[in-house]
């Protein structure tokens, strides 16, 4: 554990890409075999559940420190993050233990089965024997919030200079369902090539935002241009009379999607399709929110089965017949992906159209009118592009339509986590109604730094009214407000929800009596057809 805490503190004191691959590398170099395993597991993001309530951390916190409770909960506000406030009010200890990390999580792992004074004794012993980088690491680990900067690109990066592999054979070998419980490192990255593993996905190839003129292309023929779809993008995988359904999130999502299972039976082949899940109907796309409607729940009543259904719009074929087709030109690969949807012939597994455009006037003109039909612009892919690994520049570009907005005015605020835990950075705006503000949306990045901490004096020297960590204040500063997509919500006061609302801009120029309206949402809503 210590050696782990101290690699925890030098990724979280550094944005150079270099220095974190040296301390990841250095790590390997020293820690045991299952505490590798576990570093490597929870820096690509798969955390355990959360094994003790945080209301019981947070008052065995305060007995082992002598403090009150509410005083406990009045440096928590400050501190912003409860895993740092532990860490934080405890007493020191004049030398930590040994124990290693692949220990702490078995056993962390295993609380869900105790009583709730087993694991307060296992808790504040773990307590009494670690240093405070330490106790800062296992509480993380404790509550959820676990989240270290380092990149899945950058851990891969390390275990192949760390073995002396190829990287994006790592990134596929690390795909898929594999614990650390289970499995060590050493035997997933050694894996022989034929190994069996039928539910396997491949990493994800991502397009870059182009942001130079598309005409620096060169010659649109060389380039297949298609919808960029607001979905959630993920692999189907067919092998062996069994599918498979990734998110991009690496997560196994198959039973959210039933009606894809259908497939299995009208395949003509094992194959692996990259595309994007969306909610369809009637020969058209859904807005989001009805594939949302889905997302996290466990049981699909056949109201929400019926309301939101799913088609898979395939992009790309990636396996066919036991075959990896990522080298093979995006042109051969589409001959075939092209060959396997017409023999399937089913209604939830579409292809994704290639547009016919001459020029890239022509390639504008249908961007500009992507949102009509619910797509967020255009994917432009060369060719000639294998299937790569993670996001790289050259091959796949996103053209995206420019974001909606709207002005907005602030009324409410709420710290932020991490580096922002002592500055209100977390807001909510209001359009008007009326005389009447009426909040639509929340918000929290778009601003740089100096402008954050303006809002923040600003915020503490106009407050109305707290509620707990929330403040409403005094409506004056009106802001820019961008957005990705509207869609009808009775969940939201409004009566609206918006996609990805963002800060665009701080109107400095405008008062709150500039802010738009509930109107020009809704007019902006209609525009959606929705």
């Amino acid at each position: 554990m210590k050696h782990f805490a101290l690699l925890v503190a030098q990724l979280d004191s550094t944005t150079k890409t270099t220095v974190k691959l040296r301390a990841l590398t250095d790590y390997l170099a020293i820690a045991e075999e299952t505490d590798k395993t576990w570093c490597v597991a929870l820096l690509m993001g798969r955390r355990p559940k959360r094994p003790v309530r945080t209301a019981l951390m947070r008052q065995w916190a305060a007995e082992v420190a002598g403090t009150p409770l509410w005083l406990f909960e009045e440096s928590y506000f400050v501190v912003g993050d409860l895993a740092e406030t532990i860490a934080l009010v405890l007493p020191p200890v004049s030398h930590s233990s040994n124990t290693t990390l692949s220990t702490y999580m078995s056993t962390l792992l295993s609380l869900s089965g105790k009583t709730e004074a087993q694991a307060e004794i296992f808790v504040k012993q773990s307590w009494s024997e670690m240093t405070q980088i330490e106790r800062f690491v296992f509480n993380k680990l404790i509550t959820g919030g676990f989240r270290i900067g380092v990149s899945q690109k950058l851990m891969v990066k390390a275990l192949a200079t760390h073995y002396g592999l190829e990287e994006a054979d790592i990134a596929h070998k690390l795909m898929g369902q594999w614990t650390p419980q289970e499995n060590s490192i050493h035997s997933l990255i050694s894996e022989q090539e034929g190994a069996e593993n039928l539910s396997r996905p491949y990493p994800f190839y991502l397009a870059y935002p182009i942001n130079e003129s598309v005409e620096s292309l060169g010659n649109i023929s060389d380039w297949q241009l298609e919808y960029k779809w607001d979905g959630i993008r993920g692999q189907l995988i067919y092998r062996k009379d069994n599918i498979y359904i990734w998110s991009r999130g690496e997560e196994l999502v198959t039973e959210r999607f039933p009606e894809l299972l259908s497939l299995g039976s009208t395949l003509p082949c094992n194959c692996v399709i990259d595309g994007e899940i969306m909610a369809w109907k009637d020969g058209k796309p859904l807005p989001f929110n009805f594939l949302q409607t889905r997302i996290g729940r466990k049981n699909l009543s056949k109201q929400v089965l019926s309301t939101a259904p799913v088609v898979m719009v395939a992009y790309d074929l990636l396996e066919h017949n036991g075959r990896d087709l990522r080298e093979e030109p995006l042109s051969a690969r589409r001959i075939l992906l092209e060959s396997i949807v017409k023999e399937t012939n089913a209604l939830n597994l579409l292809l994704s159209e290639r547009l016919q455009v001459e020029s890239w006037d022509d390639a504008t003109t249908l961007r500009a009118q992507s949102r009509k039909i619910l797509a967020e612009g255009l994917m432009i892919k060369h060719c000639s592009s294998p299937y790569l690994v993670g996001r790289k520049r050259g091959h796949w570009w996103k053209w995206k339509v420019d974001p909606l907005s709207i002005d907005a005015v602030m009324i409410y605020a709420m710290k932020g986590h991490g580096r922002r835990a002592n500055l209100y950075s977390d807001y909510t705006f209001a359009v008007w109604q009326g005389t009447d503000l009426v909040p639509f949306a929340k918000a929290y990045s778009g601003l740089t730094d100096k402008e954050m901490q303006e809002v923040d004096r600003f915020v503490k020297k106009n407050t109305i009214e707290k509620f707990g960590p929330v403040r409403s204040v005094t409506p004056e500063l009106v802001f820019e407000i961008g957005f990705e997509g509207i869609a009808p919500s009775t969940r939201h006061k409004s009566g609206i929800a918006l996609r990805f609302p963002r800060m665009l801009r701080w109107r400095k120029d405008k008062v709150a009596a500039d802010a738009n309206t509930l109107d020009d949402l809704r007019s902006i809503l209609k525009g959606f057809n929705v």
